[in-house]
């Protein structure tokens, strides 16, 4: 585990999914944290649990530009300093296509997946120069490299996200300061759910089943968690990363690797589909053939 011990760190989005594995997993690794969101009973639950000396809870909504600023403020008026702060605060955006798409989806997407992101490095940086320098850690998603994951405002937006990283990264090193954005693949949290409309509860429930039934879809075999990000996220923010900048880390059980039969031996092939044959097929037509040699 990675040794975050004397550290302060802003998680935003830390309510709940790969954000709450990210105090879990920070405060075990030895850091003070600032758990940021929007849902004040999960927070204030949060707090409780941890205690006001390793976990406060500050509501934040981080389209609100101000409320983010003041987050960071927040952070030093609690435990003296900023080292580490994770942009992580999101929701899938609209479902819009291009031919659907209306403005005021976009900029409510964009706004929460990017602007904000954009300003959360902006705040931590202005403080973190204060300290002598600090990690900053960006989510994006494997929507970033590839068609098909997310709906397209929400892609963009997140490759916006990891290009952001390495040129903010290249602008702020003089300072001491790392970015990194982080590209998780299918996680099991309520993201699903909920940019389906589905209420908070539901939504929950929802990534408890694709937890238990999302493994056959990757290489790993089994449905990533929050702490497999959380993880990544407290190596990137310790010192044993500190030559570690402007990169990005795809953390997706090998989902992005290539197409299922690329890894899945009973998959059929780009050819086999476009013939209508199945893997089994496919064999007997091979038997068939050597038996006849």
């Amino acid at each position: 585990m990675a040794d975050l011990s004397g550290k302060v760190a802003v998680i935003t989005g830390a309510a709940s999914g790969i954000g709450l594995a990210g105090v879990e997993t920070f405060v075990e690794a030895g850091a003070k944290v600032i758990a940021a969101d929007i849902q004040d009973e999960k927070g204030r639950a949060l707090e409780a649990r941890f205690g006001t000396d390793k976990v406060r809870y500050i509501h934040c909504d981080v389209m609100d530009l101000a409320e983010l600023e003041a987050l960071m403020d927040g952070a030093v008026s609690h435990f003296g300093k900023i080292d580490v702060v994770w942009n992580n605060a999101g929701s899938g955006g609209t479902p819009a296509t291009v031919e659907e798409l209306d403005e005021e989806g976009y900029d409510m997407t964009m706004d929460l997946l990017l602007k904000q992101v954009f300003f959360g490095t902006k705040y931590a940086v202005e403080r973190m120069k204060e300290s002598g320098g600090g990690a900053i850690i960006n989510t994006s998603s494997i929507s970033a490299l590839e068609a098909g994951w997310a709906p397209i405002t929400y892609s963009v937006a997140k490759i916006g996200v990891a290009h952001f990283s390495r040129i903010a990264a290249a602008q702020v090193a003089k300072y001491k300061i790392r970015v990194n954005a982080i590209l998780p693949g299918f996680i099991a949290t309520s993201i699903f759910g909920a940019s389906l409309g589905m209420s908070r509860e539901v939504a929950d429930q929802m990534a408890e089943m694709l937890a238990q039934q999302g493994g056959s879809m990757q290489p790993a075999g089994r449905t990533g968690q929050g702490k497999d990000i959380a993880e990544m996220a407290a190596f990137l923010a310790s010192d044993a990363a500190e030559f570690i900048t402007g990169s990005q880390f795809t953390v997706d059980g090998g989902i992005t690797v290539g197409p299922r039969h690329s890894w899945d031996e009973t998959a059929g092939g780009p050819v086999l589909e476009a013939l209508g044959i199945t893997p089994e097929q496919a064999e007997q037509m091979a038997a068939a053939m050597q038996a006849q040699k």
